[in-house]
């Protein structure tokens, strides 16, 4: 040690040393929002649901029929003791289910006091998109009957229709399966 100085007063030289010739921070660029959501398919048509509109995704469960409902009331199914009203969402638009009946899955909705299936004819999974590319208009080519329930659609290797399955609980056709 240099005589005068005390042990601090060298660190404090070492540090300002080093911090002089220290290399800059690479500069962050601005942080990409992405947008997620469940990936599925309905009559030939891809659709992402917002993660937070979807509790669960399941296989196509046993289901006991239900008389006195609309044609796309599927039917009731057992889920871990909770009842499950399963709608077939290809039918109540006014399509056909898909036949492989092993890529069918179940998105559950447990909204307030809505709980209920909506059959779909495949889900590839989770979507992730750049939230700037959201493009606010329904995709080409959707069915008018689909697209008051899209809220815009992003385009990555084919167009993946924003659907709001809660959009769902404020039409009174969807609610009142009676016939």
């Amino acid at each position: 040690m240099t005589p005068g100085r005390t042990a601090f007063e060298l660190l404090l030289e070492i540090d300002r040393r080093c911090r002089a010739q220290a290399a800059a921070l690479p500069s962050q660029q601005a942080r990409l929002q992405n947008w997620s959501g469940i990936g599925f398919r309905l009559a030939g048509h891809w659709f992402v649901a917002p993660m937070a509109e979807v509790v669960e995704v399941l296989p196509e469960p046993r289901l006991t029929q239900v008389p006195g409902v609309r044609h796309w009331v599927m039917g009731m199914a057992n889920l871990r003791g909770r009842l499950l009203p399963v709608m077939d969402l290809c039918g109540f638009f006014g399509q056909g289910l898909s036949p492989l009946k092993k890529q069918r899955r179940i998105l559950v909705i447990d909204h307030e006091e809505l709980f209920t299936g909506l059959m779909v004819d495949e889900v590839p999974g989770l979507q992730h998109f750049a939230m700037q590319r959201l493009n606010p208009s329904s995709p080409p080519g959707l069915p008018p009957s689909m697209a008051p329930y899209v809220q815009g659609h992003f385009q990555r290797e084919r167009n993946w229709a924003v659907f709001s399955p809660l959009a769902l609980t404020h039409v009174a056709e969807f609610m009142n399966v009676a016939l």
